[in-house]
């Protein structure tokens, strides 16, 4: 994660006294684990695939994007807390009424939990009910009206265009995809990174991050591993994105996706053949606050 924070510029920002404390993030996935990087960290946890109470993932997707969003060590913002909603079971599947029963919680509870951020690093495959995908789509911008800062996951069905992801595709959220620094990286960029426009001609992902080969969290206690994929970007956006609503509590979704407009690192200079407005730019952003 050092490598990440690197290249999304992320210095200033913690020498500056910003962590998260006191932010409050959504998770839907796989579940987590009580890794000694989460410590504290976990204020709510329910399980809407086998309705169990007590904190798990038998996956290990979730544990990874929670270390990234939040691990002590390796997150973006190390103090931010989490309310972690287990929707995908352990083979990485799930129903997309478990999906609507989470953010349907999440749309009653947001404001007594005080959830500013919402990290959704899924996509629902093109065969999947369109009726249910409209309705993933309305409640999250339903969500993202309401003051939470939704943030989804280009997902990885690229290189071609239109290749984006419900729910990334939606006017109103933030769809991230993935960069690196790397000399070979574009290949890999235009392997599996989904890409716009959508079919309505809306520039997605608006934001790239790293995602390859991202070092965090096992659901093996205490253990790391690595993983890619828009899934992993995603939080890296979502974790900065804590850091910038610690430092201003009141801002809104449609204030910080203009914010991130304006400060991202711009694509000509780094891929012109993305679609996106650039690559994460944090000490950028949090200079404009």
């Amino acid at each position: 994660m050092e490598k990440v924070k690197k290249i999304v510029n992320a210095f200033r920002v913690y020498k500056n006294g910003y962590s998260g404390k006191n932010i409050r993030i959504a998770l839907l996935d796989t579940g987590v684990v009580l890794h000694r990087e989460l410590e504290n960290r976990i204020v709510y946890f329910k399980d809407y695939v086998n309705n169990r109470n007590s904190i798990y993932d038998d996956n290990g997707h979730g544990t990874h994007i929670a270390g990234i969003l939040c691990g002590k060590q390796c997150g973006m913002a190390p103090q931010a807390e989490l309310l972690v909603f287990k929707i995908l079971d352990q083979n990485g599947n799930g129903r997309t009424s478990d999906a609507l029963k989470a953010l349907s919680w999440i749309l009653e509870h947001h404001r007594e939990y005080d959830i500013r951020v919402l990290n959704f690093s899924m996509g629902y495959v093109p065969n999947a009910n369109a009726s249910l995908q409209q309705q993933l789509m309305d409640i999250l911008d339903k969500l993202w009206d309401e003051g939470v800062i939704v943030v989804t996951a280009a997902g990885n069905n690229g290189p071609k265009e239109n290749t984006i992801t419900v729910p990334g595709i939606s006017r109103k959220v933030i769809t991230v995809g993935v960069f690196e620094e790397l000399e070979d990286f574009k290949s890999d960029f235009r392997k599996y990174g989904g890409q716009g426009p959508t079919a309505c001609c809306i520039v997605k992902p608006e934001i790239l991050a790293p995602g390859t080969d991202i070092l965090s969290l096992s659901n093996e206690l205490h253990r790391y591993t690595r993983k890619s994929g828009t899934s992993m970007a995603t939080p890296v956006v979502s974790g900065a994105l804590a850091l910038a609503v610690e430092k201003r509590r009141n801002l809104q979704p449609v204030e910080i996706k203009l914010l991130l407009y304006d400060t991202v690192k711009r694509c000509y200079e780094i891929d012109k053949k993305s679609h996106a407005w650039g690559v994460l730019d944090v000490d950028n952003l949090m200079k404009m606050l």
